[in-house]
């Protein structure tokens, strides 16, 4: 199943999550909080009707070989950390959430991506406040699309939680069956998965397009995998040696040097 949907903001604003919003512009009281949120709250009102949001999923056939993750026969390579997690002793890849080939049964996952009208990005470089004001929540409409396609998806599309009924503070706490790591976040820190991703959805059918280092433009894009495994959480995967840098780079079938500037962050 792949399919494209488009949001409108007011689809989107509920499950913004304001915290990081705050955060960004370092704004620490309550009361400058409720003005900042009031001010956001009427730039999305006033430019609602101009602007959409996007998302694009892909569910399919899935199991892990090793570390890799095959997905309707298209491989996608993991990393695995190096050191036992602190919370379970032991060192996880999201490959280990993937039912494995020996399994004999073949699993499902997802994969997605999520993004906002390029103009919210451009079209108010003339005013530095409006303009912080657009990029920020741009990426905060972005994630809430997220949040709001990955409901959807647990509920109808793949239908594995029908019966979910989650506050917005659940789910922004995560307390959905599941989880959905997104490219660059610890868990997946290659931003060069988005290559492997973008060649099995198609990223340019919502607009995005990938730099060369596989960076998304818009900037307010989001990309990753869904998985519904019940014991899936998210971590870090942390620092790892050469032979695990070579590993991978043999598994994505990219020279060591390019996957070293990919994981810089991850190196020993």
């Amino acid at each position: 199943m792949r399919r494209k949907l488009t949001y409108s903001i007011k689809e989107v604003t509920p499950y913004i999550n304001w915290a990081y919003y705050f955060y960004a512009w370092q704004v620490k009281d309550k009361a400058g909080q409720e003005r900042l949120r009031d001010e956001a709250m009427m730039f999305l009102d006033r430019w609602a009707h101009r602007y959409g949001v996007h998302a694009l999923f892909m569910l399919g056939t899935a199991n892990s070989d090793g570390d890799d993750i095959r997905f309707d026969g298209v491989t996608i390579p993991m990393l695995r950390q190096q050191h036992p997690d602190a919370r379970c002793g032991v060192c996880l890849s999201l490959a280990d959430f993937i039912r494995p080939l020996s399994g004999g049964r073949p699993d499902r996952m997802g994969i997605f991506a999520t993004t906002v009208d390029m103009g919210l990005e451009t079209d108010f470089a003339a005013d530095e406040y409006q303009n912080m004001t657009a990029r920020l929540l741009a990426t905060r409409l972005a994630e809430a699309a997220a949040e709001l396609l990955h409901e959807q998806v647990r509920r109808r599309y793949w239908g594995y939680a029908p019966d979910e009924q989650l506050s917005m503070d659940e789910l922004h706490a995560e307390k959905f069956a599941g989880i959905r790591p997104a490219v660059g976040y610890p868990s997946l820190p290659d931003m060069g998965i988005n290559f492997v991703l973008n060649d099995i959805i198609r990223f340019s059918d919502i607009g995005i397009k990938l730099t060369e280092n596989g960076a998304m433009i818009p900037h307010a894009s989001v990309s990753g995998l869904m998985m519904a495994h019940p014991a899936a959480r998210y971590f870090s995967v942390g620092r790892i040696g050469g032979d695990q840098l070579a590993d991978y780079a043999s598994r994505r079938g990219v020279p060591k040097a390019v996957i070293r500037k990919f994981l810089i962050a991850n190196i020993e």
